[in-house]
């Protein structure tokens, strides 16, 4: 029998009380939240609506829209309360993919993989031309093609082929790993060689845009390019920003990387290569707003029913597949955590809170505005008066793999607090507590105006390799025992939050960031 869905009363009755800087945990609602998350599990079902269901979910798409709508419904049916569609301020534009179609049609006939980059136009109709190869790593390099482009599809360069490798796609941490971890200080400030790689990205991104007017004033017909990748995995973007007045760019599809440099390989071998493509690309101007679902259990004690413990995950996904593991999976994990706390009973002393963040992947969007609007604005640290009231934040977004332990970011006052509150999950595998902090995701907006948000360790299985920001991140990539015990650990953290006497330590205020 799985370890994972092994309970057995015996065994729980075996394992003692912990305490929590001198409050202990109550085991017997631990067990409950161990037993409903681990043999009465929706976590599957709940990710088969957000992903196949729902479809991809593109900032303000119409995928999202259906995931904002579902999971506001879903809530309110296991008994949450105060469900909303918030509206956090002005995104841009909405964008849909209505068709999807290309080939190469000479100098033989071959389907390719790829889609439309984000945000760009469709074509007029099918289109069927000539390709030409275009390198360059400067402004100045355009120079060579100036008169040569009209009518044609820009092939561009793959900056990263694939190579044969020996490792495996997916991989589970190691106890080596986990104790460097646990023995790590805590983050340090951010190193030049940082700030040489930002500033490199910066013109890098200047220099696309600027190729992209090129390809446009020239009379090019389409671009296909590529991020990189391998066995018919690729890696999606933006081709053109989401500003309701963006400059207008030509028709972009993205490409796995095996069928882009065939296309070169041949077109630089003299043959003529002809490819046959169309997209149907929708925008949608008429709302340009962003939005967060958010819903709470109520807390029941008469001085802490007005603090809240929060816990959520961003929404929104890329468009090249259904967003499985980014973050439809930790999506999944904070909606099965208060589906557990519901239907186990518990009575917490604080109001819990999920919160299910959109506009995510294009710079924490939903969590930034809605920590602006309800409780500071980074750039001023002017707090508001909801900004005492929370205990703790918690985020999943690393993935599916199970949860191994928790980034205390830097807050020693938290670590010991979440080291005894790991004890009763560690036969779960979940048992590292680090100081170190994790970037790139939600708990981020949190901790920018001092409040105690913390990002949850978790394997990383295939999410670098395979399945992060690509055209395979689907329902098959999430394995329902790692996000069955993911819920258990979530739903423990969050029970425990609520009913601690005093809210989580915080670290001293942060200065006013200009850069937030």
């Amino acid at each position: 029998m799985n370890q994972l869905l092994l309970f057995t009363g015996a065994a729980l009755l075996a394992v003692p009380a912990y305490a929590q800087s001198g409050q202990k945990l109550d085991q017997a609602v631990l067990d409950k939240i161990r037993d409903e998350g681990l043999n009465r599990s929706k976590v599957m079902e709940t990710a088969f609506y957000l992903t196949d269901v729902s479809g991809p979910r593109l900032a303000n798409s119409q995928g999202l829209q259906r995931a904002n709508e579902w999971t506001k419904k879903q809530l309110t049916s296991w008994g949450l309360v105060n469900a909303n569609i918030e509206p956090w301020g002005t995104f841009g534009r909405g964008w849909d993919i209505e068709k999807s179609y290309v080939a190469m049609t000479a100098p033989y006939y071959h389907t390719l993989i790829g889609a439309p980059k984000a945000w760009t136009p469709s074509t007029s109709g099918p289109v069927k031309k000539q390709v030409i190869v275009v390198k360059a790593s400067t402004e100045a390099d355009l120079d060579q093609y100036k008169g040569r482009l009209r009518d044609k599809i820009v092939l561009t360069e793959v900056a990263t082929p694939p190579q044969t490798t020996f490792e495996p796609d997916a991989r589970r941490y190691t106890d080596e790993e986990l104790k460097k971890m646990a023995e790590a200080p805590a983050a340090s400030p951010a190193a030049p060689a940082d700030a040489e790689r930002l500033a490199a990205r910066r013109a890098q991104i200047a220099l696309r845009a600027k190729m992209a007017d090129f390809y446009l004033s020239e009379g090019a017909v389409a671009v296909l390019s590529s991020r990189g990748g391998s066995d018919g995995t690729f890696f999606t973007s933006n081709g053109a920003p989401y500003a309701a007045d963006a400059k207008p760019v030509l028709p972009e599809m993205e490409m796995a990387p095996e069928d882009q440099l065939r296309l070169i390989r041949l077109a630089e071998a003299g043959l003529p290569v002809e490819i046959e493509l169309e997209t149907r690309t929708r925008f949608q101007t008429q709302d340009l707003k962003g939005y967060n679902v958010v819903a709470e259990i109520p807390g029941t004690d008469k001085k802490l029913k007005n603090e809240v413990v929060m816990l959520g995950g961003h929404l929104d996904s890329w468009h090249a597949a259904s967003g499985a593991t980014d973050n439809a999976a930790g999506c999944a994990v904070m909606m099965e955590a208060v589906r557990i706390l519901q239907a186990t009973g518990v009575k917490p002393r604080r109001t819990i809170r999920i919160a299910l963040w959109g506009e995510e992947e294009q710079g924490l969007h939903g969590s930034k505005n809605y920590v602006k609007n309800h409780f500071a604005d980074p750039a001023t640290m002017q707090l508001l008066p909801d900004h005492a009231k929370v205990a703790a934040y918690f985020n999943l977004d690393n993935g599916a793999g199970k949860i191994r332990g928790i980034y205390a970011q830097g807050n020693e006052a938290a670590a010991p607090i979440f080291t005894d509150w790991l004890k009763p999950l560690a036969d779960l595998g979940a048992s590292t507590v680090t100081l170190r902090n994790t970037g790139g995701t939600d708990h981020l907006s949190f901790d920018a105006v001092g409040l105690p948000g913390f990002q949850f360790i978790q394997d990383p299985l295939d999410y670098g390799t395979r399945t992060h920001h690509t055209n395979m991140d689907t329902y098959e990539r999430l394995p329902a025992n790692d996000l069955k015990q993911a819920a258990v650990v979530v739903a423990s953290f969050v029970y425990n939050a609520a009913m601690r006497d005093q809210k989580l330590p915080r670290k001293p205020l942060p200065t006013a960031s200009k850069t937030q």
